[in-house]
């Protein structure tokens, strides 16, 4: 059987690094906020190319942490507006809702996936205070757009960057566009933990130094609360994980696109469709999506095959039962096909072979 993801394999690549990391974790007698993290943190936000980077437990607390800094900034409150694409992880919805501010759905393109400007254009209303871009499957939103639109609006801009690990729009690495990004360490990210976490990066001092109290229980000091803040700290472990694994990010983007760029080279079925692809050193490729009007069946004969795949995301927003009592207009409903997209396997450590099986299965599917 190929996986849709071995992370088993992914991770025998740094063994011998990943247990010299837990050694020296465990060696220290520092467990949590220590100089892994401080390190880790530095790492990270030059990578990007934001002033600041905050480790979070994980990628859901990083984006909610985001909303509820800027409340106590006084930059939104309940029941302000924030638009979500329609087609996204429900993290990215949880984390508007979660903060008492209005979910409003925005469709996306049918090329790319992602937030479409134009329909954010036409979703802009008298109580909309903050779009939130999510850069889907590995590729970037048309950033330039979306950020025209936020300036002269004076709306804030925040980016879920959770499958878009060293993804780029315009030469430019998303984590350092917006007003602020929250991302995934999750270990089936292009950069995965060994267990949750996630980080916020942003070049706003004051918003790192929120969100760096928030996750400490609002605490500076130690027993001075200053807010009513969480437990969402990225302990010293998982950030010596993640630093052995940053510095082998970009080749792991680079064999991505070599998987990537044999698929749309040779994939030649009527039936399905590849990515349209705007730039190939931008994109990194978190996931590879097609689109096939018969999914099921392609799925299944994949699987009856040895081939895994898997369906991001199955259902819209709004279909879950989680918001079945939540208020949505007309305006909202996806025009976008949930229903015809496939994602195949796809890793730096996927051998070639594996490949072009995969290939020849697809150019067979009658």
């Amino acid at each position: 059987m190929i996986k849709f993801l071995n992370l088993k394999k992914v991770n025998e690549k740094y063994e011998d690094d990943l247990k010299k990391s837990f050694e020296r974790v465990l060696s220290s007698g520092w467990y949590i906020n220590g100089n892994e993290l401080s390190e880790f943190e530095l790492n990270y936000s030059q990578y990007c190319g934001s002033k600041y980077c905050v480790g979070t437990a994980n990628g859901l607390d990083a984006l909610s942490l985001i909303f509820k800094a800027y409340i106590l900034m006084g930059k939104l409150k309940d029941g302000d507006e924030v638009l979500v694409p329609s087609n996204t992880f429900i993290a990215s919805a949880l984390a508007v809702t979660d903060n008492n501010l209005k979910l409003k759905l925005v469709n996306c393109s049918e090329e790319t996936y992602n937030i479409d400007p134009e329909s954010i254009e036409k979703s802009i209303g008298p109580k909309t205070k903050a779009i939130l871009a999510v850069h889907l499957y590995g590729q970037s939103c048309d950033m330039n757009a979306i950020k025209d639109i936020a300036d002269r609006e004076d709306l804030l801009l925040i980016e879920d960057a959770a499958q878009a690990h060293g993804a780029k729009s315009e030469g430019k690495r998303v984590g350092s566009i917006g007003d602020a990004a929250g991302f995934s360490f999750y270990p089936g990210k292009n950069l995965g933990a060994l267990g949750d976490a996630g980080a916020v990066t942003t070049s706003d001092e004051l918003l790192a130094e929120t969100i760096r109290t928030l996750v400490n229980y609002g605490s500076k000091v130690k027993y001075e609360h200053e807010f009513l803040g969480v437990n969402s700290r990225l302990d010293e472990l998982q950030a010596a994980f993640l630093s052995v694994k940053l510095k082998h990010i970009e080749s792991d983007i680079s064999k991505r696109r070599e998987v990537a760029k044999e698929y749309i080279n040779n994939i030649s079925n009527s039936l399905i469709r590849v990515p349209n692809i705007k730039c190939w050193d931008e994109h990194v490729f978190h996931l590879f999506v097609v689109r096939c009007n018969e999914r099921s069946r392609l799925q299944d004969y994949l699987s009856e095959n040895g081939v895994e795949s898997q369906i991001h995301y199955p259902k819209g927003i709004q279909d879950h039962l989680a918001y079945a009592d939540y208020e949505f207009s007309e305006g909202e409903k996806i025009t976008h096909d949930h229903y015809s997209l496939l994602s195949l396997p796809i890793s730096p450590v996927m051998l070639e072979a594996d490949v072009q099986k995969i290939i020849a299965l697809i150019n067979d599917f009658k």
